[in-house]
């Protein structure tokens, strides 16, 4: 057997020199960008619950829209206009009293008044009050709102429109 190779294992064997290499220009920059950027982790737990968040923002806005300003029936009722007054402390709104023709055929539920609504603007509200005043009958086309607020008034039933029925002329049997 030869005796002439290194031995790995002896402590009188010379030590390797690492190589020392010269890093490019383009690789010294990119070292460098690495050394000074943070690597963000859990960045899908964060962005995940931004999601949530927009997405139930996104939910409430919907059912607020829909629940206080997206009537869900608009419709209309024929009677006698008994009562507007102009109520609230912080917003004036004005609310108004009807009896509906088909309650004063009712002979139980006598003198009653059965709708009640909120009148939005100031000339609808004269002329709701000129033909309370009169005794005529009127129709009114109303908005339904599954909620109120509070400039709006304190009825879910807001008023549209007020014109006296022309179709047929009762007197009202209440005045």
């Amino acid at each position: 057997m030869d005796d002439n190779f290194d031995d790995y294992f002896d402590a009188d064997a010379p030590e390797e020199q690492p190589v020392v290499r010269q890093e490019t220009a383009q690789e010294r920059e990119e070292r460098e960008i690495k050394e000074a950027t943070i690597e963000r982790r859990g960045n899908s737990v964060k962005v995940t619950l931004v999601l949530i968040i927009a997405a139930m923002a996104l939910f409430l806005g919907w059912w607020m829209w829909q629940h206080y300003f997206h009537p869900y029936r608009v419709s209309q009722e024929k009677g006698w206009i008994m009562n507007v007054s102009n109520e609230g402390t912080l917003f004036k709104t004005f609310e108004g009293e009807m009896i509906s023709e088909g309650y004063v055929e009712d002979t139980i539920a006598a003198m009653h008044s059965d709708f009640k609504f909120s009148i939005p603007t100031d000339s609808l509200a004269r002329d709701a009050m000129r033909w309370s005043q009169d005794g005529r009958r009127v129709v009114l086309t109303y908005n339904e709102y599954k909620g109120t607020v509070v400039w709006r008034g304190n009825s879910k039933h807001v008023v549209t429109k007020i014109e006296p029925d022309t179709n047929l002329v009762k007197p009202n049997p209440y005045k």
